[in-house]
């Protein structure tokens, strides 16, 4: 996974801006506690000038008064959230919200790249900001059930049921997903709220949807002036955490993207990472279209998940004109 110099400073100023914002954040939030608590100021201040003191007490080596301490700060911390959640605030109201907790914004963990860091090389390298705006918007709390029924609903259900298990037994079950049915029925929803949920997790995760997947492959595979090692994407789209391969059937298929599918998803398999395929195919569709080959490894590693009924995202537009 290699960067430009370019695209490692555009990551790395991402990074100064989140702290950047966090600090101002909290600097805001520190004087409105002030000026609304100014028993809470008081107790800061106080804070600051029993730590300072704790601190000259371990340079001259006066152990006895430590514990003493240390029982006061403890005791000035609790007066501290007991006035907080008194006046409504939570007891974490003054503490740095960090988009990422584990690294805290820095992208770095003990000298090496945090998850999110690695997301983020992912994300430049493959454009996929896009995904990202959608991932942060659907989650499985957004899931309705209002819109189908009768059978419809109990593959909704089974699907969803399916898809919390995939992230509840990622980190200890290898496994895989195809969501196949008709169109607007959830199949890329479910398959980003997933993607969502493993990000959050601390996994990388790469999108593609079918066509951009096979134009990345053949614009590497094909290059006039020679393959460039640098920007081999075949490693990190076979090791990645979970690759999610949006509507497969909507792309030009040749010889060559039949080949370079079966590839792609037997290596995933022998390297025990985690894919999710979508599409709009009948299962007799995607077994003509791409081999006997290709759809007995789906059939044989994949768990598969039939949607159907009405296409959810017309029904809302239609309601919402006749309003």
């Amino acid at each position: 996974m290699a960067l430009t110099n370019t695209q490692y400073d555009t990551i790395i100023q991402g990074y100064n801006r989140r702290r950047l914002d966090a600090r101002k954040q909290l600097e805001e939030r520190t004087r409105e506690i002030y000026e609304k608590l100014p028993e809470y100021k008081h107790l800061d201040e106080l804070t600051a000038s029993i730590s300072v003191s704790q601190g000259k007490k371990r340079l001259t080596g006066e152990i006895d008064t430590l514990d003493e301490l240390k029982d006061i700060l403890e005791d000035l911390n609790r007066q501290k959230k007991l006035l907080l959640t008194a006046a409504g605030y939570s007891v974490n109201y003054l503490d740095p919200v960090y988009t990422c907790s584990y690294c805290k914004d820095t992208g770095f963990i003990e000298g090496e790249k945090c998850h999110c860091f690695k997301q983020a090389m992912l994300d430049m390298l493959y454009e996929q900001s896009n995904i990202r705006e959608v991932l942060l918007n659907e989650s499985f709390e957004d899931i309705s059930f209002a819109y189908q029924q009768g059978d419809d609903l109990l593959r909704l259900q089974n699907a969803v049921n399916n898809s919390k298990k995939f992230v509840e037994n990622f980190d200890l079950d290898y496994q895989n997903l195809l969501f196949y049915g008709t169109v607007g029925t959830g199949k890329s929803f479910l398959s980003n709220c997933i993607a969502s949920a493993l990000i959050e997790k601390g996994h990388s995760v790469i999108y593609f949807s079918a066509g951009d997947l096979f134009a990345k492959i053949s614009e590497y595979a094909f290059r006039k002036n020679g393959r460039d090692s640098d920007s081999n994407p075949y490693e990190d789209i076979y090791n990645c955490d979970l690759l999610v391969l949006d509507d497969l059937g909507t792309e030009l298929t040749n010889s060559f993207v039949v080949s370079q599918l079966f590839t792609c998803l037997n290596e995933r398999h022998l390297r025990r990472k985690s894919t999710i395929i979508s599409t709009n195919l009948p299962m007799e569709d995607l077994r003509d279209r791409y081999s006997d080959r290709i759809f007995s490894r789906i059939i044989s590693n994949y768990d598969i998940c039939k949607l159907s009924g009405q296409d959810v995202r017309i029904y809302k537009k239609r309601m919402t004109n006749r309003k």
